[in-house]
């Protein structure tokens, strides 16, 4: 017994160490690309998204979370334009909005995993990735940001570029090591669109490096300082949208106030109704008459040994009891006396209680009592307690 105690307690003592080691294990680094403005894993944007303040010096950042449509065409909006999202799937009216916004003097910067959608077709863009070799290292084009060593990462941040865009429109402003564009310019009208294939670049990982943070910087400084800087949750579902049955109400406000006193009244309504009605009264079931069922069977019982004088002399006597428990007479001696106090007491014709008296008298004496004689009884023992009420 002494033996399994103390293998009982090291059993628990080993238990105990290996769930406080799990408790306080390190957890593991989440490597998962989510490109969320607010997520500080690796792979997240928070650093870039609390910095585009100071890559741009007199900005106001705002967020916004609709179709590119929605947003260019009703609010007029003016700045620059961010959508940093693992999928770009812009629709034919977005696209049309996005060349007009850009038209007009404003600076758009995109750069995902995938492009779908209108957009690529437009620009005749098409993506792929080096899989022939990783950790490609970048670098820019243009002589003044063009470093001599190139931009390495020590994961594979760098390993997808434009395999195809039209070169008569776009302007190449970085190359990888293979020679294979990864950051495009579009001049259109007034503005530009800025198209990168290495959405990594500009997560938390590279900027917390020092390649990562002047690669960063040199690839923002195309964009003007000095306006108001966007950032796209839409294209990335960072925020989910509204998509309630209510969202239109809730949109305007005398719809939402409408709504509210139209929820305000129904609740009016039905605690008034609650207090008002009656609660409903349970149906009782009235007790069963027992006693009745017994004289009924004991009645047949009687009527089928075909024993008229028993039978007779039942009904005489419950007559009798009866006469006494309720108009307290005697019914010892039925006489012209008892007659004439049993008339007075039911106030019934005394034709009827003669005949009555009579009747009991003569079957009583009877050695034998025929079914003439019993149902004659019978229907006038019946019919004194129908004119009596009983």
């Amino acid at each position: 017994m002494k033996d399994f105690k103390i293998i009982t307690l090291c059993g628990a003592l080993l238990l105990i160490v290996y769930l406080v080691a799990q408790y306080n294990k390190p957890a593991p680094v989440n490597w998962q690309p989510t490109l969320y403005y607010e997520d500080k894993i690796p792979l997240g944007t928070y650093v870039l998204y609390q910095q585009l303040e100071s890559f741009y010096p007199g900005s106001e950042k705002a967020q916004t979370n609709a179709p590119l449509y929605n947003v260019l065409h009703q609010t007029g909006i003016k700045g620059n334009y961010f959508i940093i999202a693992k999928t770009i799937n812009l629709s034919k009216s977005d696209v049309n909005e996005l060349f007009k916004f850009i038209k007009a003097g404003n600076t758009v910067f995109m750069t995902a995993f995938n492009w779908e959608g209108q957009l690529p077709d437009t620009l005749k863009l098409k993506i792929q990735a080096e899989f022939e070799k990783n950790n490609t290292p970048v670098n820019f084009v243009n002589p003044r940001l063009k470093r001599l060593q190139n931009y390495r990462f020590k994961r594979d941040l760098t390993s997808q570029y434009f395999s195809r865009f039209d070169t008569a429109k776009a302007i190449v402003l970085g190359n990888n090591a293979l020679a294979h564009a990864n950051y495009l310019q579009y001049p259109l009208g007034k503005g530009y669109l800025y198209l990168n294939a290495n959405p990594q670049l500009f997560t938390n990982y590279s900027l917390l490096t020092l390649d990562g943070a002047e690669y960063a910087a040199k690839a923002l400084s195309y964009l003007p300082a000095g306006k108001n800087v966007y950032w796209d949750h839409y294209q990335n579902k960072d925020i989910p949208e509204d998509e309630s049955p209510l969202r239109v109400i809730f949109a305007h406000d005398s719809l939402r106030w409408a709504y509210y006193l139209i929820l305000l009244t129904a609740l009016l309504y039905i605690t008034y109704e609650v207090k008002r009605r009656q609660r409903i009264i349970p149906v009782v079931e009235p007790l069963k008459n027992n006693t009745l069922d017994f004289v009924t069977v004991v009645g047949q019982v009687y009527y089928e040994q075909r024993d008229n004088s028993n039978i007779a002399h039942k009904k005489i006597t419950y007559l009798l009891e009866h006469w006494r428990t309720r108009y307290y007479l005697k019914t010892s001696k039925l006489d012209k006396e008892f007659t004439d106090a049993l008339i007075k007491k039911t106030g019934i014709e005394p034709a009827f209680i003669k005949g009555l008296v009579n009747l009991i008298n003569y079957t009583q004496v009877q050695p034998k009592v025929t079914d003439q004689e019993l149902i004659a009884l019978n229907n006038a023992i019946e019919n004194f307690y129908s004119l009596s009420g009983k």
